[in-house]
């Protein structure tokens, strides 16, 4: 790799960056997507699914369009966001609550995906690669787009269920701890 002595160099080394992040999510969101249990979440996920395949083929072009060969830098921001994400998968626990673990990753996903397609916006703005530019002001306007409806589904459904779930646990050990506090009677 060149050495980062020009913002083209850093606007090609990132480009290379993101094109293997958004890979990273295509191979992790199908896991994600079976793993949750809240059936507008999974519709939001693979919907997502569909517009990050598209996405890939948009920096495709992009890479196309400033004459350079569509080629992923590993992307180690991306891996450790979703390696802690594919820890949950692991993770036993009430639905509604691991649902909205889900949300969160997702959206530390979308949060880095707006940043990284923001950087790129501004130096392509700068090197007047003006269908670049217009290419990946549509990938970040989806991933804002994603991150709008994830915020909606948590605040709406996910979050107030996942409360009710910890309300309902509540309740249970209540039961158990009056339980435990009644006098045993002898019995003969």
């Amino acid at each position: 790799m060149a050495d980062m002595n020009t913002l083209n160099v850093l606007f090609e080394n990132e480009l290379r960056d993101v094109y293997d992040a958004e890979k990273q999510i295509l191979k992790a969101l199908p896991k994600i997507i079976k793993a949750v249990t809240n059936n507008d979440l999974r519709k939001a996920l693979v919907a997502h699914l569909e517009e990050t395949r598209g996405q890939v083929v948009r920096l495709e072009q992009a890479f196309e369009s400033i004459d350079l060969k569509p080629k992923g830098k590993h992307c180690a921001g991306m891996a450790g966001i979703l390696e802690e994400g594919g820890d949950l998968l692991e993770e036993d626990g009430d639905e509604a609550v691991l649902d909205a673990a889900f949300i969160a990753g997702c959206q530390r996903v979308e949060h880095y995906e707006i940043v990284a397609y923001g950087c790129l916006m501004a130096w392509a703005k700068l090197l007047g690669y003006h269908e670049a530019l217009n290419l990946l002001k549509a990938n970040e306007q989806e991933e804002k787009a994603a991150d709008a409806k994830l915020s909606k589904l948590a605040e709406s459904t996910v979050n107030p269920q996942a409360m009710s779930a910890a309300d309902s646990d509540d309740d249970e050990t209540e039961k158990v701890s009056v339980r435990a506090k009644r006098p045993q009677t002898a019995r003969h």
